[in-house]
């Protein structure tokens, strides 16, 4: 309403306010206040004036309390609700819910996943099917389902770590509603579009037509993302990128690979700013072990960008041959060479001196990548060095020029001719020669041929099978101009021509640069072929390592995630999700947004659609505040009219006392009359409606914060695990106090039991022991088996044990026993021998079964009739081999690392539900066969 989050229940009434005016003249109107005259027998016929009396004018400030209180009363009748749930009220028709669940909707999916609940429930109240349209997968079945299936198939979803295309599901979303015809639609928008995004809204406007369609959007902070990170000279940058405008600031970390913190780095958003730079200033050497960026506070996958070895700022050393670096320095190889790398490694050259020191110098320094422009003959022990260098990673670049035409040299990938060719001479061409192309399965594969570089000379290769398989760039001609071969651990490749002008235009050429990039990303970052390197005509791929999940956590390769081509460059998709890809010791790091990609607002401005906020303010009804405000300006209007028209005065001088007394009654009825009473038993009414809606499995709240938030998120995961495995679809559960809340609406409570913890009171011991008499059961857990001292019977003596006895010392506790191996709880739903949490070393101990030989078992105290046990005692810390995180992540760790052990605790879990909620049934169901033989048949 007027842009406000408020809604009324019976809109119709609100004509009621144009009677406003016709109650402004009524009003208007109060009789004459009444004269005080002497009345003397015989002056009665002279005194009194026969004339006629007029009624007095009300004061406007009075009409206007009057007509204020009346406005009250009629907003009050029309229903006002604040916050109101988005959704038709009263609709039959099925409720179809999209849902945008790419990356940018994960730092907000809380928000997201509680709108969606709320339209379920609303489409529940009205007995309609809901359909769930997750964007993210165009091939999935739309459906219709009832309201607690969807409850479960919305829990089960999770953002993805990289961008959807809304377009791809269109087809589906019009194939359901020519299918289910009218329909109403929410759609639950991120907000962002990352591509494609008004063929999306084009698209959906024609699949819908005329249907109803809302669209949740704004109402929580625009996502944020990191791409572009660029290791640079000096520092290290990377852009932040976001949807929305006004000033904003933040935080980016950088992390190493064992997640340490190395540094953090500010930036600032200006008020129209939709990207920003952070910076790192640290030294080379810490800039080259970050391999994480991400967004502190942010969380979603697109907020983190990971590095690997293709980011590191390499040191390389530059060996010339040449003499002319002295007398013309701007001509030299060192000089085009220097400036091409310098944008993205670390140049060095060698001292002055022989060539033979420089290299020396290099291996010394144990540098990644060498290069050699045109340097000949290499002494036969320097030559050995080289080689050992390369079998552990090196990576060799030669450039040729005369001295290397003219030597006998291994260390290059082909065998070469002596002399080269020139434009001119011998072996010459007619006109310089044009680059032709870049081999597919090369490191230049992928960029784009150039059609200025000529080529005048070249150091020619001989002709062998293997020829073409080292070639990773040609001339026009066939002939090589870059050769590359893998060996041992390192790469040796040879440009053809000389790093100076004098035999080409290459350095001069932007693609220079680029070819010298590809090169240096291969430097200490293979240990076999692949990453561009020609090895038998093949492309190496790699496996995925670790991936990213929507939120940005690092977990193990989906099923779903599929292996790449080690030299893959591009955005992360469904069948590459970012992460890292290879081994662990040089991994591929694959990102969700590429360094081009830049988001930007998603325009829904063509649809016709209604559009709501997201939210966190739950719906209040605000008809009893305006009763209330309402009834309070009645009663000030009746003290003043009682004061203008002098009854009141005349009954203080009357009835002075009695007059007080009204007065004092009629305040404190006023007091009595305030809303915190009727909060309270609503409270209370709210609680009760609440726990009978749905089966749901409760806990007892201890105080301490830390143990009642596990205890919450354990049974919140054991519920999701029932509704996935079971028939059972349970509730939320609810966190009680023995001493204040109705405890029969539940079939099962949990009470963790927390060391030195206060006994509660005697009020609460007793409703306890009616709850367990009545057929409760009550699962008491230590968590406290991992501090059991080692040896028999030592389980009584750890601190959450002993709490326990003084509690249960108050109780009518049957007789206990270890569960038995033939007892139903063993096999209520799944075959088990144990009940381990979180620790699988303590015992589970239920009511003792009673034995025919046992006379008094119906004598058994806190003994329920369904054949359930009361109590259930255990110390492996159940809830905390249940508790989940909001987005999928187990909290704690079970002790033995062993992941079926936690699977074990579910199942123990489910066990315990099913047996509490089924009770003897499932006694007789498993001991039919004894019950058949006993009745002879």
């Amino acid at each position: 309403m007027m842009g406000l989050p408020l809604a009324f229940t019976e809109p119709l009434l609100l004509i009621g306010l144009v009677s406003l005016p016709v109650l402004w003249w009524l009003l208007r109107v109060m009789p004459p206040r009444p004269r005080r005259i002497e009345f003397p027998p015989t002056r009665l016929l002279f005194d009194i004036a026969p004339r006629e009396e007029t009624p007095s004018r009300t004061p406007w400030w009075l009409t206007a309390l009057r007509l204020l209180a009346a406005a009250l009363v009629i907003f009050a009748a029309a229903g006002p609700i604040w916050n109101p749930q988005v959704g038709a009220a009263g609709s039959k028709a099925p409720l179809m819910i999209m849902l945008d669940d790419g990356w940018s909707a994960a730092s907000n999916w809380d928000v997201r996943v509680r709108a969606a609940d709320e339209l379920i429930a609303n489409a529940d109240n009205d007995r309609r099917a809901i359909a769930l349209v997750p964007l993210s997968e165009p091939n999935r079945d739309i459906t219709l389902m009832p309201a607690g299936a969807a409850r479960v198939a919305l829990r089960q979803l999770a953002p993805k770590p990289y961008s959807i295309d809304r377009v791809e599901t269109l087809a589906a979303v019009d194939r359901f509603l020519k299918a289910n015809g009218d329909c109403e639609i929410a759609w639950l928008s991120d907000g962002v579009d990352t591509g494609r995004g008004e063929e999306f809204v084009a698209g959906l406007g024609k699949t819908l037509g005329d249907r109803s369609l809302t669209i949740f959007e704004g109402g929580t902070s625009s996502p944020l993302a990191l791409v572009a990170a660029e290791n640079a000279a000096a520092k290290m940058t990377v852009k932040v990128l976001r949807t929305d405008s006004g000033i904003a600031a933040g935080t980016v970390r950088a992390l190493d690979q064992k997640a340490s913190p190395i540094g953090e780095a500010r930036f600032a958003f200006g008020p129209q700013d939709k990207e920003t730079d952070a910076s790192f200033d640290l030294p080379v050497e810490l800039r080259n072990d970050i391999t994480r960026l991400e967004i502190s506070g942010e969380r979603s996958a697109g907020a983190v960008q990971l590095l690997d070895k293709r980011w590191r700022r390499r040191a390389i050393g530059i060996v010339s041959g040449s003499t002319s670096e002295t007398a013309q320095p701007l001509l030299a190889p060192t000089f085009y060479l220097t400036r091409a790398l310098a944008p993205f490694a670390d140049v060095r050259l060698a001292d002055k001196g022989s060539p033979q020191q420089g290299i020396t110098q290099f291996l010394d320094q144990k540098l990644p990548m060498i290069i050699l422009a045109d340097v000949g003959t290499i002494a036969p022990e320097i030559r050995e060095r080289l080689n050992a260098w390369i079998d552990q990673g090196g990576v060799l670049v030669r450039f040729a020029g005369p001295r290397l035409a003219q030597a006998e040299d291994d260390l290059v990938p082909v065998k070469l001719r002596k002399g080269g060719r020139t434009l001119g001479g011998s072996l010459t061409w007619e006109k310089p020669q044009h680059l032709a192309s870049f081999a597919a399965d090369g490191p230049f594969a992928g960029v784009t041929v150039p059609k200025d570089v000529t080529v005048s000379r070249q150091v020619l290769a001989e002709p062998d099978a293997v020829l073409a398989t080292k070639s990773w760039a040609s001339l026009e001609d066939g002939t090589p101009l870059v050769t590359g071969e893998h060996r041992g651990k390192g790469i040796v490749s040879l440009f053809h021509v000389s790093a100076d002008m004098r035999w080409s235009d290459l350095p001069m050429s932007g693609i220079f640069v680029e070819m010298l990039r590809r090169v240096v990303d291969m430097s200490g970052y293979t240990s076999k072929p692949g990453a561009g390197v020609a090895s038998e005509g093949t492309t190496e791929t790699v496996a995925p390592l670790h991936i990213l999940d929507g939120f940005g956590a690092f977990g193990p390769p989906p099923a779903t995630a599929k292996p790449l081509p080690a030299d893959y460059r591009d955005r992360a998709t469904s069948d590459h999700p970012p992460g890292f890809y290879g081994p662990a010791e040089g991994p591929l790091a694959v990102n969700t947004l590429a360094s081009a990609d830049r988001i930007a607002a998603l325009n829904t401005a063509s649809l016709r659609a209604r559009h709501a906020t997201y939210t966190n303010a739950e719906p209040r009804d605000l008809r009893g505040w305006l009763l209330s405000t309402a009834l309070g300006l009645f009663l000030i209007d009746a003290i003043i009219v009682a004061l203008l028209g002098g009854g009141l005065a005349a009954l203080l001088r009357r009835r002075a006392a009695p007059a007080m007394i009204v007065l004092g009654l009629v305040l404190a009825g006023s007091v009595a009359l305030s809303p915190a009473p009727s909060r309270a038993d609503s409270a209370a009414d709210e609680f009760a409606m609440k726990a009978v809606s749905q089966t749901r499995l409760a806990y007892v709240v201890t105080g301490n914060a830390d143990v009642d938030s596990i205890v919450k998120a354990g049974l919140t995961g054991l519920t999701l695990f029932l509704a996935q495995r079971t028939a059972l679809e349970a509730g939320d559960p609810v966190g009680i106090d023995p001493a204040r809340d109705e405890l029969a609406f539940f079939p099962l409570i949990y009470w963790p039991i927390v060391p030195g913890a206060p006994k509660p009171p005697q009020d609460a011991i007793n409703k306890i022991d009616a709850y367990m008499k009545q057929g409760g059961t009550v699962l008491f857990d230590t968590r406290d088996a991992y501090e059991a001292p080692p040896g028999d019977n030592t389980a009584s003596q750890t601190p959450g044990m002993r709490t326990l006895r003084e509690i249960l010392s108050s109780l009518d506790v049957p007789e206990l026993e270890p569960v038995p191996r033939e007892h139903v709880l063993t096999k209520t739903f799944y075959l088990l021998r144990d009940f381990p949490g979180r620790f699988n070393t303590g015992q589970t101990w239920v009511e003792t079964l009673p034995r025919d030989e046992d006379d008094d078992s119906a004598q058994r105290p806190a003994r329920g009739g369904d054949g359930v046990s009361p109590i259930i005692i255990t110390s492996n810390d159940l809830a905390g081999a249940w508790a989940v995180r909001p987005d999928g992540q187990y909290m704690l760790p079970v002790t033995s690392g062993d992941p079926r052990q936690r699977e074990f605790a579910y199942r123990a879990g489910a066990n315990i539900v099913m047996y509490t909620l089924t009770g003897n049934y499932k006694a007789d169901q498993v001991h039919a066969p004894a019950l058949i033989e006993r009745l002879g048949q």
